[in-house]
């Protein structure tokens, strides 16, 4: 086996003369590619305009953002200064490929539920949609680098890839799936907030945990919450189980990150690459990798 820490960030040091003739620096690092993330450095009292959201940088003048799997490069940001000016960047993003995965033998209420099922799935994209909206500007779980592997075990399931289940395309799969036995400890990745904590149709006992500016973690299939909805939670705190509640096949960890609806790869957070059969542990930010892969 062979250990594996590869470095993605590609940082890309911006700077732009403003309107009048001054001239500030704005600063973009981080993986910049299709589900990656960026760190947005600009003079304190800016604001940001990017993805359909205007954010007020924080008191360092720094703030997150990410991009969609199926982004477009160039992306654009905007940053207007407090001063009155604007600083406006194209960021390319480096591209991206990605896999299929087919699933099959699901119980047909996952693939094709009934009416009575389709209803309590809307609620549920309803709950985490309004989990999704907040913004936290007082939780800073969203500066730590790097975040932590919330579970040990096989990678079988990476960010982007296209599911059919039982023969029906779906929707991208907008995580990493981490195999493990059931009851497997579940570990916050970085300092955040819990604010969604509850048993949904598909993805059974759900975890979402708010890092601070727009930035979440979410667990799926787990057998147990430790935490509830309010609760503050600590980088490495147990906070779940493994299971393979709702739509799973088996016990596993599907861990899925977002900046406000914009799917994140989690695997980014740990400037690492990961592949189906990666072996991860627990709160490192490493991989291991089998030989010849």
């Amino acid at each position: 086996m062979n250990r594996v820490v590869l470095g993605l960030f590609l940082p890309l040091w911006l700077w732009a003369a403003v309107a009048r003739g001054d001239t500030a620096p704005v600063r973009v690092e981080g993986v910049l590619k299709p589900g990656g993330w960026a760190i947005v450095t600009a003079p304190a009292g800016s604001e940001l305009r990017f993805g359909g959201h205007v954010v007020k940088f924080d008191w360092l003048g720094r703030l997150p953002v990410g991009f969609a799997r199926d982004s477009h490069s160039p992306v654009q940001l905007v940053v207007t200064l407090p001063q009155g000016g604007q600083v406006v960047r194209q960021i390319v993003l480096a591209p991206r490929d990605y896999d299929i995965q087919r699933i099959n033998g699901l119980k047909r209420k996952y693939v094709s539920p009934d009416p009575e099922t389709l209803a309590q799935i809307r609620r549920d994209i309803a709950a985490a949609k309004a989990a999704r909206k907040r913004f936290l500007r007082q939780v800073s779980g969203w500066r730590e680098r790097p975040f932590l592997w919330p579970v040990g075990g096989i990678i079988t399931g990476v960010y982007g890839s296209q599911r059919i289940l039982n023969g029906k395309p779906r929707r991208p799969h907008f995580g990493v799936d981490i195999a493990a036995p059931k009851g497997t400890p579940v570990f916050a990745p970085a300092d955040g907030v819990v604010t969604l904590a509850q048993n949904m149709v598909l993805s059974g006992n759900t975890l979402m945990i708010d890092h601070g500016y727009g930035l979440r973690s979410t667990f799926m299939h787990l057998n147990r919450l430790l935490v509830r909805a309010g609760d503050r939670v600590r980088r490495g705190q147990k906070v779940a189980e493994v299971g393979a509640t709702g739509r799973a096949t088996g016990p596993h960890l599907h861990w899925g990150m977002s900046w406000f609806a914009t799917r994140l790869d989690p695997a980014t957070f740990m400037a690492v690459e990961v592949r189906k059969g990666d072996r991860v542990r627990a709160l490192t930010a490493t991989v291991v990798r089998p030989a010849g892969k």
